[in-house]
């Protein structure tokens, strides 16, 4: 037996299988929520964790729900209807939603629990399944502090780098200022290499003396670990979630009044890359899509700098 809160987590895939079973190393008894995708639903099965067919039955049964989901009407969904986690909430509930989301949602639907006597903490997240799997992501906090002190020790379970950022909803606007930071990156990266290429500096000696100098970064290492080195699981985080996290971050410039003209551009090339029908590709692929727009075959060119 344990005195430790019964934690619930929908959405055990990339992310969320490695976020579960550090919180089962934890100490925590854990109840999943399963998917079409029955691998890491088995995996935690078969370390301890228990199953259930509802979000309403997780509600019923948990202390602690985790989300790690694609968005936010998949974050809506599980919480109505009959079988959500509203229909099922106790008081003292605390929902950590650590999905990428828009906030104002979560706004709307921390007032909704908040009717059942249930609080939400959003605690959305940094970096890769590398670092989910090894309890080291990550987390921007927003909660009041009371629910805060409550969830650190099950959020310390799968994270290394906690940032408390403010009340609810703080945590989703920290992130969406982060993923745009990151997707506009990813944009002048790509834009870059590509004109290096056509101005005749190859690849490599953009990832050499960009890699080395004070410029260089984590994101930049990772990018470029795809666009020159050609591994194509150096980031595996898809056009179609980045699309959708610079989308909600325009919405939130627009609902501020801020003027974001680099958030715009940014949109445009995920937008593009979305249109022509390779939102699953991964980030760092939007290199060889800029390339393609400027005539050139980026593996050819990477090929010419060996």
């Amino acid at each position: 037996m344990t005195d430790k809160p019964t934690v619930g987590f929908i959405g055990v895939g990339l992310m969320g299988h490695g976020m579960a079973r550090n919180i089962l190393a934890g100490g925590y008894p854990l109840v999943i929520k399963g998917n079409r995708n029955r691998a890491p639903v088995e995996s935690l099965l078969s370390m301890g964790a228990t199953e259930v067919t509802s979000p309403r039955e997780m509600a019923a049964r948990c202390d602690v729900i985790h989300l790690c989901l694609s968005n936010s009407p998949q974050i809506e969904a599980v919480y109505h209807g009959a079988d959500g986690i509203l229909a099922g909430a106790r008081p003292g509930l605390i929902v950590v939603d650590c999905s990428t989301a828009d906030p104002v949602s979560t706004m709307k639907l921390a007032g909704e629990l908040a009717e059942k006597g249930g609080t939400i903490v959003d605690a959305p997240l940094g970096r890769t399944p590398k670092e989910a799997e090894a309890g080291t992501l990550d987390a921007m906090v927003g909660a009041d502090a009371a629910s805060y002190a409550r969830v650190l020790p099950i959020i310390e379970c799968w994270a290394g780098n906690i940032n408390h950022v403010g009340e609810t909803g703080a945590g989703h606007k920290m992130k969406l200022l982060m993923n745009l930071i990151a997707m506009s990156y990813a944009a002048l990266y790509a834009e870059a290499t590509v004109l290096g290429a056509k101005v005749g500096i190859a690849p490599q000696t953009v990832q050499k003396v960009i890699g080395s100098s004070r410029l260089g970064n984590g994101f930049f290492d990772t990018f470029m670990s795809y666009a020159v080195d050609r591994n194509r699981d150096a980031h595996k985080f898809s056009i179609a979630n980045a699309s959708k996290d610079v989308r909600y971050a325009n919405a939130m410039a627009a609902d501020a009044g801020a003027l974001t003209l680099i958030a715009s551009a940014t949109r445009q090339y995920f937008a593009h890359v979305e249109a022509t029908g390779h939102s699953e590709d991964y980030v760092p692929f939007l290199t060889d899509h800029i390339a393609r727009l400027n005539g050139i075959d980026m593996e050819k060119e990477v090929q010419k700098g060996a």
